[in-house]
């Protein structure tokens, strides 16, 4: 069962479902990733720098046995390398065994100071984040688009950027309009005008914790369960699938085979019975008062996101 592809704005293909590999402890995700690859038919695979663990994720690769070219690998620049771009993917890419990124984004539209006192979650004597906010995000994507004309990078994007970030700090000094926004998208964090606006941009959303945070309370949805019943699914797979029919790349994490297989094929399953009418009675689910984000970081910035604890 082959996963559909969706066109990015510069004529790369990117595969709809992808592993994710956030919180993914060691020892773990290569054996993960070569069973979503070799076994299951994965062949995207998202990983960022920050989650430390990219020496496994090009082992379980090559353990897969399947070529590097038959593999849509994504990484991304932490906040506190903003100003060496190029050295942070040439750290990417000995870490994980490979001479290009099919994708790298931007992690977050946050500067961190790169001299502060911890390489990941620098801070200030107060205890906030070290953010440097005289840093001009647009100056970071120049030395993005860079690592293209290298040959280094096939597609470049941002992940947690609002439309006011997008419009006010990026998009009017781009040479390459951004492929992807990586965003915490879901049942109850939808999203909707963002990724409408995000459509009328030529960039592709992308959804990370598609199925929320752990023990979150998707997976006991009673709209998701319905579904599910109907079409004899699993809950998840309804999840899954609904972000799938509305093309948004959709980058579930496990470490459990089965639980890998099944978030494959589930999703495939649930993108081929959900109709029109299915899609609309879950758009409304949010709105009917289950609104609610997962991943809200204190970064002490206003991000211009709809919906963030103040």
């Amino acid at each position: 069962m082959a996963c559909p592809n969706i066109k990015l704005n510069n004529g790369v293909e990117i595969p709809l479902i992808g592993l994710g590999t956030w919180q993914s402890g060691p020892n773990e995700v290569a054996s993960a990733v070569e069973y979503a690859v070799k076994e299951v038919g994965y062949r995207h695979i998202d990983c960022a720098w920050a989650y430390g663990n990219e020496k496994e994720v090009g082992e379980g690769i090559r353990r897969s046995g399947v070529p590097r070219s038959e593999i849509f690998i994504t990484s991304k620049l932490w906040c506190t390398h903003h100003q060496r771009v190029e050295a942070a993917v040439d750290e990417s890419l000995a870490n994980l065994g490979t001479g290009y990124l099919d994708l790298y984004l931007m992690h977050w539209p946050i500067h961190l100071n790169p001299n502060g006192n911890d390489p990941k979650f620098p801070k200030r004597p107060d205890g906030t984040r070290d953010v440097l906010t005289d840093w001009k995000i647009s100056d970071t994507w120049k030395q993005m688009e860079a690592c293209v004309k290298k040959g280094k990078i096939r597609a470049i994007g941002v992940s947690n950027c609002s439309q006011k970030v997008l419009e006010e700090q990026l998009l009017p000094f781009v040479e390459m309009v951004p492929a992807v926004d990586q965003l915490e998208i879901h049942l109850y964090n939808p999203q909707h005008k963002l990724v409408e606006f995000l459509k009328s941009k030529g960039i592709v959303p992308q959804a990370y914790s598609p199925l929320g945070s752990t023990g979150s309370p998707l997976l006991g949805d009673e709209t998701a369960a319905a579904l599910a019943k109907k079409y004899e699914l699993q809950p998840a797979d309804i999840l899954l699938g609904y972000l799938v029919s509305k093309d948004i790349v959709t980058l579930p994490k496990s470490v459990t085979p089965a639980r890998i297989e099944s978030n494959f094929k589930g999703t495939l399953a649930a993108v081929s019975k959900l109709t029109k009418g299915d899609i609309a009675q879950l758009d409304a689910v949010a709105a009917a008062g289950k609104q609610k984000r997962f991943i809200t970081p204190p970064w002490g910035v206003d991000l211009g996101f709809d919906n963030w604890p103040q």
